[in-house]
This record gives C-alpha cells, sequence and structure tokens, in this order.
C-alpha cells in the first residue's frame, strides 16, 4: 500500500502516464520472508511511496499466524508494499488493485522480477472493482486509501454486502488520526489499533459465523 505526499494527506492517484519500474524514482524494500531486502522500484505516479517499514512489521506481525497460504487482496496498492510483503511473507495468492496504468504496469514488472505467478494486477478503480463480486471471497483485505476522500465510508460497506471477506477473515485499514476509526460492520470486531503520527491502521477480523451471499464466479 502506498501513503501520498505531502505528510498527513492523501492525493487520489493519477492516471498520467510515467515509465516502468526502470525509469522511476520510488524504492520499496521487502523487509521480511523469502524476498527480504529485495529492493523494487515504481514510477512517481502521483507522489506514491510505500507504507513505513515499522507500519509493515507491526502489521504482519499481528498476522503472523494467519497469513501463510491465505489469499490476499490489496486495494489502492501504490507500490505494492503490502500485497508483495504478504507474499514474501508466505500468502498462497494476492490481487493488487490500483487505477493507475503506470503503478499497474510497475507491479506486474515487480512480479515477474520475484518470478512469481502467485499475484495478480487489476488496473482499475477500487469502487468499480467492489461493485460486484464474480469470484471466491478473500482472507486478508489490506486497505490504505487516498485521504480526506472519504473513500472508506463508501467502500467499508461493499466489501460487507458484496461478501468480500471470508468469516473468519481479515480486514486491515489505514485512516487519519485526526479522524475518528471509520464505522465497520457489526460482524466486523477490531482486533488491534494503532496511530503513529497522522496515520491510524486497525486489524478487523470478521464473524466466524457468517454466512457468504452466493456468487455466480465467472
Amino acid at each position: 500500500m502506498a501513503r501520498r505526499k505531502p505528510a498527513g494527506r492523501r492525493a487520489q492517484p493519477s492516471n498520467r502516464s510515467a515509465g516502468g519500474p526502470a525509469g522511476s524514482t520510488g524504492e520499496l524494500r521487502i523487509i521480511g520472508g523469502d524476498w527480504r531486502s529485495r529492493k523494487l522500484r515504481f514510477p512517481d505516479a502521483g507522489g506514491v511511496r510505500p507504507t513505513p517499514a515499522r507500519t509493515r512489521e507491526t502489521l504482519f506481525n499481528w498476522l503472523s499466524f494467519n497469513l501463510v497460504g491465505k489469499d490476499c487482496l490489496d486495494l489502492f496498492a501504490g507500490s505494492g508494499a503490502l500485497g508483495l510483503e504478504a507474499l514474501s511473507r508466505g500468502a498462497g495468492a494476492a490481487t493488487l488493485v490500483d487505477r493507475t496504468p503506470a503503478l499497474a504496469r510497475a507491479l506486474r514488472d515487480n512480479l515477474r522480477l520475484l518470478k512469481t505467478d502467485a499475484g495478480e494486477v487489476v488496473c482499475a478503480s477500487v469502487d468499480a472493482y467492489l461493485a460486484q463480486r464474480t469470484r471466491a471471497p478473500f482472507d486478508i483485505v489490506f486497505m490504505d486509501p487516498p485521504f480526506h476522500q472519504d473513500w472508506l465510508p463508501r467502500i467499508l460497506p461493499v466489501l460487507d454486502q458484496q461478501g468480500w471477506v471470508k468469516p473468519g477473515g481479515w480486514v486491515y485499514l489505514e485512516h487519519e488520526s485526526s479522524s475518528p476509526t471509520p464505522t465497520v460492520p457489526a460482524q466486523w470486531h477490531l482486533h488491534r489499533q494503532k496511530t503513529a503520527g497522522q496515520v491510524s491502521y486497525c486489524l478487523f477480523r470478521t464473524a466466524t459465523t457468517d454466512a457468504i451471499a452466493p456468487v455466480a464466479l465467472s
């Protein structure tokens, strides 16, 4: 996931074109797992930079016993910091969604560099991607949306209503520390929460007894 500059503010990712990893100005370092210390490049499209290493380490410590083999969704993927970190640490698959073509190209290039076919990149807006579920629900969903654009109140109900998260699954989200924790569906239970400067991040678990609505898989 990616944080947009300036610090404390998040800008909607632009669709302006940029080069692939070879011409990029940003760098992501994987901090754990099979690809630990691998450095990956991504384009400076909209001021994207990776979620800080300390925040990622905290998150993946929270998930340490619930990650291996899991199917993950990384929304607002940006540099891919969360989805790629999850794959490095043993997740079975990750779908990375970002609407910026240059970032989507860089994500695909970096998956090839890592020689993995466990990642899928979708170049689409998050609301369009979530509008109708046409696949099995995910074990873990990561969300680090642009700040000050009210993304979470719009998409959290959709995640629940469309059954995007498995019963007993995990939902991670980031929001401005100046704002209260967003209202989440009643069957999501706060597991861990922490604030670092201008960012608060939370991990929720969905109720294990929830029934997932049937869906016609394509």
